[in-house]
């Protein structure tokens, strides 16, 4: 069951259990926390997507995939690209990890650049916060998601070979999948290899114009070739991936190429904001859509020696070398290209404990050379270069857990058309776990943490057609500083679970993208900084009735707006609130799920406001009875009733809304 598996975001939460049944399984390790600890050990707020519910609820993009997490929402681009919306933020302010290493691609410059993951190759997502999250630098200021998959073996299978089989096909947009894994070893070595293959049409939604949304395909394909040397200490692996693929690009349109300002308002070539001719046609049906051609090669390299010498419980090593590339191209012509090769490298250092402390030493160094070439070019070539020093310590005393954590970096942007940038933020948290009775628990969470500014916010200009606007940076922007409180309770053992988290967070000098003009859907938007403050709750309670049968009910909400009298914050996610019914008898599980994402009338200057809808999917699962290892057949439908769904934290959301009535059958077999 996704509630109990997932926990809340600001859980903590409770055990992991299977779909539909009440039965407690061993809890995984959140490998993104320092320590090494399981969800109930920690004070920070952490989910986890893992087991059934995740080869349940994968979809084809990251974002899409973890939506169904009370606090998360995803800022959907169309049927191939979608990033995380963590409490009302996105990129930059959320940082997607490969393991503890950075992602090098374009998914932080425009929602509609895919992250370069396939979530059908993934083993366990993670979602964190507090003081674990700002371990991993100033993205993740809001928050980070950690992805952990096979490609890099830790241990070598117990009898010599395992592997996984998945095909899978959907309705609506034609999907069609195939997964394949198998790892083998022995005697201090193992291998692994991983190929998915996945294609889809554009998908139909209800009450629309046209059959189906145009430019919504996605058709990608990813394989990874890993190997690790394990010893009784340790062990060190690299892995090569590559990913391939070609997703549609819903609501691109050239009627305002252009555009372009004159001081603080919008001139769109012969057009005034007066004239009465603005007839365009903007959907251009009749024409191909315009696709991304996306090409990433990544080589992966992890290692772990425990007890190197004296005071040290283990050194840990993350890296990663990226050459990512993508052509945005219309007809036969790539229009535009974006470049990202870069590097990441990360190393932690476990001291064993002092006086009672536990904690990890650390640093981390990266470079990003970014280029984006043609039509639309709106950011110059640039070179980041960051550097980061970071601690972390916790302390157990009684019934209290208390973690500690600050970061200090050095971020320097230079490039031949630009001027050189240097940026220090730095970074503190404290956060402390009370079990003020058995099950019960309160957790507080403090932090003043900042993030530099992006090349984006810093040089952009130009027009970006992905997002109808006209991008204006801003080089004098500083850093922003984030004050938050985090207050979480919750229960984690009997028949009634819970965890409900609120949270307060007021962030000075908040770099936005403020419209100053609007022509038609075409804006004119300038890069900002006004003081701001971000104000929530979410949370989820589970009640079970037998060992077989389960009931939660979960809700989010995010109030966010600019101090001072300026108005709402964009695109902020509507609240939802709802409920799901998991059962299980024999070898079936099934889930029941309903909720209503309310109307969005707290917009921005220049925003739409945004109706709400009612969303209900099912799963239903059996578990055939094999000899050796596991074969499960699943069924999952969503959006059952067939709603037109509109996303108001996208930026194509009338133009693509979310897809319409889709089932999806699957059989997955495990060896």
């Amino acid at each position: 069951m996704l509630a109990a598996s997932a926990s809340a975001l600001l859980a903590g939460g409770a055990a992991a259990q299977t779909p539909g049944a009440g039965h407690e399984v061993a809890e995984v390790v959140v490998e993104a926390t320092p320590l090494g600890h399981t969800i109930n050990e920690v004070a920070t707020p952490v989910a986890q997507l893992a087991g059934d519910e995740l080869v349940q609820r994968r979809q084809a993009t990251l974002g899409e995939t973890l939506q169904g997490l009370p606090g998360v929402n995803s800022d959907t681009f169309g049927g191939g690209a979608s990033r995380p919306v963590i409490r009302g933020q996105t990129a930059p302010r959320v940082k997607v990890l490969s393991d503890s290493s950075e992602l090098m691609d374009a998914s932080a410059v425009s929602p509609d650049h895919a992250v370069t993951t396939e979530p059908l190759l993934l083993r366990e997502i993670e979602v964190l916060r507090g003081p674990s999250a700002l371990l991993y630098g100033g993205g993740a200021i809001s928050g980070a998601v950690n992805l952990i998959d096979s490609k890099i073996p830790t241990q070598a299978p117990a009898r010599g070979v395992e592997g996984v089989a998945e095909v899978r096909g959907g309705t609506n947009a034609d999907e069609r999948a195939a997964v394949f894994g198998l790892t083998v070893g022995g005697s201090g070595f193992a291998l692994h290899a991983e190929a998915v293959g996945r294609s889809s049409d554009d998908y139909k939604v209800p009450d629309w114009d046209e059959d189906r949304v145009h430019g919504t395909f996605n058709d990608t394909s990813t394989v990874s070739f890993g190997g690790s040397w394990i010893g009784e200490r340790g062990y060190l692996g690299a892995a090569f991936t590559r990913q391939r693929s070609e997703y549609g690009l819903p609501g691109h349109s050239h009627d305002y190429e252009s555009c372009h300002p004159h001081g603080s308002s919008l001139h769109c070539g012969g057009h005034g904001h007066d004239d009465d001719d603005h007839d365009h046609d903007h959907g251009h049906e009749d024409e191909d859509a315009p696709f991304v051609r996306l090409r990433s090669e990544r080589w992966d390299i992890r290692g772990e020696y425990r007890e190197p010498f004296a005071g040290v419980e283990r050194i840990r090593l993350r890296a990663g070398v990226t050459d990512y590339r993508h052509d945005e191209v219309e007809g036969f012509t790539p229009a535009t290209t974006f470049r990202n090769d870069g590097y990441d490298a990360r190393v932690e250092v476990e001291h064993k404990p002092v006086a009672g402390f536990s904690g990890v030493i650390g640093v981390q160094t990266a470079v990003s050379d970014f280029s984006a070439l043609g039509a639309e070019a709106f950011l110059p070539a640039s070179e980041t270069r960051t550097t980061g020093l970071f601690l972390f310590e916790e302390l157990d005393w009684r019934d209290w857990h208390f973690e500690f954590a600050a970061r200090k970096d050095w971020q320097e942007i230079e490039g031949a058309r630009i001027v050189r940038t240097e940026h220090d933020p730095f970074s503190l948290s404290a956060s402390a776990l009370w079990t003020f009775a058995p099950g019960y628990s309160a957790a507080l969470a403090i932090s003043r943490s900042q993030r530099a500014p992006t090349a984006q916010e810093l040089y952009a200009r130009g027009v970006h057609l992905a997002t109808n606007t006209y991008e204006i940076g801003d080089r004098n922007l500083d850093e922003e500083t984030a004050n938050t409180v985090d207050l979480t309770f919750r229960k984690t053992e009997g028949d009634t679970t819970f965890t409900v988290g609120l949270f307060h967070h007021r962030i000075e000098d908040y770099i936005f993208a403020a419209t100053l003009d609007r022509f038609e859907d075409f804006r004119l938007i300038r890069y900002t900084q006004q003081d701001a403050r971000f104000t929530g709750i979410d949370g989820e309670l589970t009640h079970r009735f037998t060992p077989a049968l389960s009931a939660t009910v979960f809700g989010d909400y995010v109030r966010a707006e600019l101090t001072g009298g300026g108005g709402d914050v964009p695109r902020i996610p509507a609240g939802r609130l709802g409920g799901r019914v998991n059962g299980a008898y024999g070898g079936f599980t099934g889930e029941l799920e309903y909720y209503r994402v309310f109307d969005q009338d707290e917009v921005a200057d220049f925003e739409q406001e945004t109706p709400g809808y009612d969303m209900v999917n099912a799963t239903v699962a059996y578990s055939l009875p094999v000899t050796e290892g596991r074969m499960q057949v699943y069924v999952r439908g969503t959006n059952l009733l067939d709603e037109l769904a509109l996303n108001h934290a996208s930026f194509v959301s009338r133009a693509a809304p979310l897809p319409g009535r889709t089932v999806v059958l699957g059989l997955r077999a495990s060896f």
